[in-house]
C-alpha cells in the first residue's frame, strides 16, 4: 500500500470512481505477479507458524500461540509491503484491501480482478508449498493447512460482523494515513500492527482472518470450504462500507496518482 501522491497533493479525491479503460494499467502483469508471490510467501509463513505453534510436537497451541503468530505475521506483512515487489505492486496481499482502495478512488477498477485472482492464486500456492516443506503434519488436525475456524459460540453472522468491522476500521485507518505524507510512510507498520492485534485478539474468537486470501488456500486444501463464504463476505462488505464512510466524511484529503503504485526499480 505504498501509494504515490499526484503532483497536485491538495486536490480532493474525485467523485465518482474513475471511468473504465479498455486497456490495462502499465505493468499490470508484473504487479499482479508480485501480488501472487507476496501472498504465497505470506501463506507459506502463516501455515509454517501454525504448524509449529499449534501442532502437538510444537508449541502446543493456546492463547499465547495466537499472540506469537500475530506478532510474526505482523512483522512479516510490514516487511513484504516494504520490499521491492511490495513497492512495485503496492503490497495489498488482501482482496478486501484492494476493493477498499478501489472504492476510495485510489486504485483503478480495471485492475481489481487481476489483483484478486493473483492474491487468491498465491494463497493456494503458498499453502501447498507449506505442505511440501513440512510434510503430512500440515494436513492433519490441529494444523489442517492453517484453516481458520470460529471459536465456540461464534455463529456465521457474528463472524461476518467481526470480519466486516475489522476491514471497515482498516479502511478508515488507510484513508487517514494516505491523507498525510508522514502517514503514508507509517502505513506498512500500521498495517502490520493491526494485523498482529487482530490475530492475537480475534484469533481464538472469530478466527481473526480479516483477509479472504488468508482463508482461501487453507479452506480449499483442507476440504473445509463450507465457511469460506463467511471469511470472504465479511471483509469485502467491511471494506466497501468503510471506504464509503471515508468518502462521505472526506477523510482522504489527497488525490493519489493513477496507476496508484509508481514502479520503482529494486
Amino acid at each position: 500500500m505504498t501509494l504515490t501522491p499526484a503532483r497536485d497533493a491538495a486536490a480532493r479525491v474525485p467523485d465518482p470512481v474513475p471511468a473504465r479503460s479498455p486497456s490495462p494499467s502499465p505493468g499490470l502483469l508484473r504487479r499482479a505477479a508480485c501480488e501472487f508471490g507476496l501472498t504465497a510467501l505470506m501463506l507459506l509463513a502463516v501455515v509454517s507458524g501454525v504448524r509449529w505453534l499449534f501442532a502437538p510436537d510444537g508449541y502446543g497451541g493456546g492463547g499465547m500461540a495466537f499472540a506469537l503468530l500475530g506478532a510474526g505475521v505482523g512483522v512479516l506483512l510490514a516487511a513484504l509491503i516494504l520490499s521491492a515487489p511490495g513497492r512495485w505492486s503496492g503490497g495489498h496481499l488482501n482482496p478486501a484491501v484492494t476493493v477498499a482502495l478501489w472504492r476510495l478512488g485510489v486504485f483503478p477498477g480495471r485492475d481489481v480482478m487481476p489483483y484478486v485472482v493473483a492474491q487468491l492464486g498465491g494463497s493456494v500456492a503458498g499453502t501447498w508449498a507449506a505442505g511440501l516443506v513440512w510434510g503430512p503434519v500440515v494436513a492433519r488436525p490441529p494444523v489442517s493447512h492453517a484453516v481458520v475456524r470460529p471459536g465456540p459460540g461464534w455463529g456465521e453472522g457474528a463472524v461476518v460482523a467481526a470480519e466486516a468491522g475489522v476491514l471497515a476500521g482498516s479502511a478508515l485507518l488507510i484513508a487517514g494515513l494516505l491523507g498525510h505524507p508522514v502517514g503514508r510512510r507509517l502505513l506498512p507498520y500500521a498495517v502490520g500492527l493491526v494485523t498482529a492485534l487482530v490475530i492475537a485478539v480475534l484469533g481464538p474468537l472469530s478466527g481473526g482472518s480479516a483477509n479472504p486470501a488468508r482463508q482461501f488456500g487453507p479452506a480449499l486444501l483442507s476440504g473445509e470450504a463450507g465457511r469460506l463464504w463467511v471469511y470472504v463476505a465479511g471483509p469485502v462488505l467491511g471494506a466497501v462500507a468503510g471506504a464509503g464512510l471515508c468518502r462521505r466524511a472526506g477523510i482522504l484529503g489527497v488525490r493519489i496518482a493513477r496507476p496508484p503504485v509508481r514502479p520503482r526499480q529494486p
